[in-house]
């Protein structure tokens, strides 16, 4: 069977490498990578953010409240951050907390006309409104 042409014209496989044993075995989680990035850039505050929500995903819901808080520490006008800090403390069961996040949040996504974050966030602030409503 002829060997399969590349777009330059020349032969060569047409499969993409499987990774040995070893690369599989020494191949790092996001949530990996991203520790390991935070440490080496502690004041990066995408690294944080990614960070949190990393946490979030993996349900370690305390661990990403401390992340989303020093994003917000490093940057106060990241409303991205404030949803997902919103976010952990709902999961953590502080709905009093996360309405005031979560309106904060809000207030700096309107300043900066981020206007899809603050949908986001009513959205959030709604559903905790039908939960408690006082």
């Amino acid at each position: 069977m002829p060997a399969a042409l590349d777009l330059r014209g020349k032969a060569g496989p047409t499969f993409k490498k499987r990774p040995t044993m070893a690369q599989e075995e020494t191949a790092q989680s996001p949530l990996e990578v991203f520790e390991a990035l935070a440490a080496q850039a502690p004041a990066n505050v995408m690294v944080r953010y990614s960070l949190g929500r990393e946490y979030l995903k993996a349900r370690r819901y305390a661990e990403a409240e401390r992340e989303f808080r020093e994003a917000v520490r490093l940057k106060p006008d990241y409303s991205a951050a404030y949803r997902e800090l919103g976010k952990s403390l709902v999961e953590l069961r502080r709905p009093d907390e996360a309405k005031e996040i979560y309106q904060q949040g809000a207030d700096i996504a309107c300043e900066k006309g981020d206007l899809q974050t603050k949908r986001e966030i009513e959205v959030f602030l709604r559903r905790l409104d039908k939960k408690d409503p006082a």
